[in-house]
């Protein structure tokens, strides 16, 4: 076994847990191949957000077996860990590997079975030669810590490989239970990592060259707590997100550090101040309304109603200079009326949304929602989030031509079509450039606000 690929599915989280796979297998010297290559291993790192994320993580692993009936598959990830009938006919060659099991087990086994199928093999005299078990093979001991400090106990990263900016994880699980979200149900264990590992990932992150992070979690505000509920947290605990967050704007050499994905009630005075201290924070939030009415919003099981996300846009606008908020908005939801909805368009004209994600509710089996009353027919909710969607791309329009002949920050995203994500979040095409992918720019925003001069 000499070669590996690893497709993923979902999130950031599961993208950097991709990214500690990949690491793994490659001190057990395996090679990663192209897109359009034949591997000896796949690794599916699969979703299930949705039932369309779920059946497309099943589909990828059929097909990986349709074209390379020899490939080793296993499937790790959201999917493979909840109790559901969702893989019961996952054909038996695909090895499921939940996130309770340990994975660098099962692959070590995997690769120490092909080793000794090969080396029993009178017709693969030269494979067997080369073959080796993931002991001969490993490169050297990996640095795994214990499954209290990390939930999949690969480590930390050295590098993002393929990506200009990192995303970093530091923190896993949710017990908050809205209803419509399976999450708490496929990554039960609440886990935090150290400040001194976070740091000193970070660091190793810029010196590998990415001069942007994206700090990551489940619920990345519920950092150093045991708890995602946060009537429950621990008070003593609540500016240890803060505390982490500036420390790492302190890294020599980051450009740029993105807080990803955040609840409405994690954004404080303190967390606002922080933006103002240090330049190299993005000012940029994403902030999932989910639902413009309170009424929608109790029965999503949030832990905010509408007014008092009105209130935190309100304190978000008053501290920063034209912020990029960005949110996700659920269309459709069980119950909800033609009132509720008109709602929700009004706080997204309310909050000038830099970039709104729109979800067509859909029935996810295993969630409360799926047993609640009064659903939406698939027109009424086609037709809303059409409404919302052109709304949507007009406050995106609007957001962005405020910034017309000024002064951007740039992270190249693409070399080949010199394009690249500025501060707000928005994506330039950088003209009469040749920069390399990962490089930082400053350059002014021309007037049709979508091409940017490098200064």
């Amino acid at each position: 076994m000499n070669t590996f690929k690893i497709i993923s599915l979902g999130c950031k989280v599961n993208q950097y847990e991709s990214q500690q796979i990949r690491e793994l297998l490659e001190s057990f010297c395996l090679r990663q191949v192209e897109d359009n290559a034949s591997p000896d291993l796949a690794i599916v790192h699969t979703c299930c957000v949705t039932h369309t994320a779920a059946s497309k993580s099943r589909q990828l692993m059929r097909k990986i077996l349709k074209h390379n009936s020899l490939c080793k598959v296993i499937a790790t990830g959201c999917l493979t860990s909840i109790d559901t009938d969702e893989c019961n006919n996952i054909p038996d060659e695909i090895k499921l590997v939940s996130r309770e099991e340990s994975l660098e087990d099962i692959i070590r086994q995997v690769i120490d079975d092909a080793a000794t199928t090969l080396s029993n093999s009178t017709e693969n005299t030269h494979d067997a030669l080369t073959s080796k078990t993931a002991n001969e093979c490993k490169i050297k001991d990996k640095k795994t810590v214990n499954s209290t400090q990390d939930t999949l106990n690969l480590g930390a990263l050295k590098s993002f490989e393929n990506h200009s900016r990192a995303f970093l994880k530091i923190q896993d699980g949710c017990d908050a239970f809205c209803t419509y979200c399976i999450i708490p149900k496929t990554r039960k264990k609440l886990w935090s990592n150290s400040p001194k590992n976070v740091i000193s990932e970070a660091k190793q992150l810029v010196k590998a060259g990415h001069k942007e992070i994206v700090l990551t979690g489940i619920f990345l505000g519920a950092f150093g707590q045991t708890t995602t509920k946060r009537k429950n947290w621990d008070s003593s605990r609540q500016k240890d997100f803060v505390k982490l967050i500036e420390n790492i704007a302190q890294i020599d050499g980051l450009k740029r550090l993105r807080l990803s994905s955040m609840e409405p009630g994690d954004v404080t005075e303190e967390l606002l101040g922080l933006f103002n201290r240090y330049d190299n924070i993005a000012p940029h939030l994403h902030l999932p309304l989910q639902a413009g009415s309170s009424k929608t919003l109790r029965r999503m099981n949030r832990q905010y109603n509408a007014k008092q996300y009105i209130e935190m846009i309100e304190m978000v606008n008053e501290a920063l200079d034209r912020p990029a908020i960005s949110t996700d908005i659920i269309v459709g939801f069980p119950g909800e009326s033609d009132e509720d909805f008109e709602e929700s368009l009004k706080i997204a004209k309310f909050a000038k949304f830099a970039k709104t994600h729109v979800f067509s509710f859909s029935v996810r089996k295993g969630t409360a929602a799926e047993k609640m009353p009064d659903k939406i027919s698939p027109e009424i909710i086609k037709c809303r989030s059409k409404i919302l969607s052109s709304l949507g791309d007009e406050l995106q329009v609007n957001f962005r031509n405020q910034f017309a002949s000024e002064k951007l920050s740039v992270i190249v995203e693409n070399s080949q079509y010199q394009s690249g994500v500025c501060e707000r979040y928005f994506d330039v095409k950088l003209t009469d450039s040749n920069l390399k992918r990962g490089e930082f720019t400053e350059a002014i925003l021309s007037d049709d606000c979508i091409h940017a001069k490098i200064i």
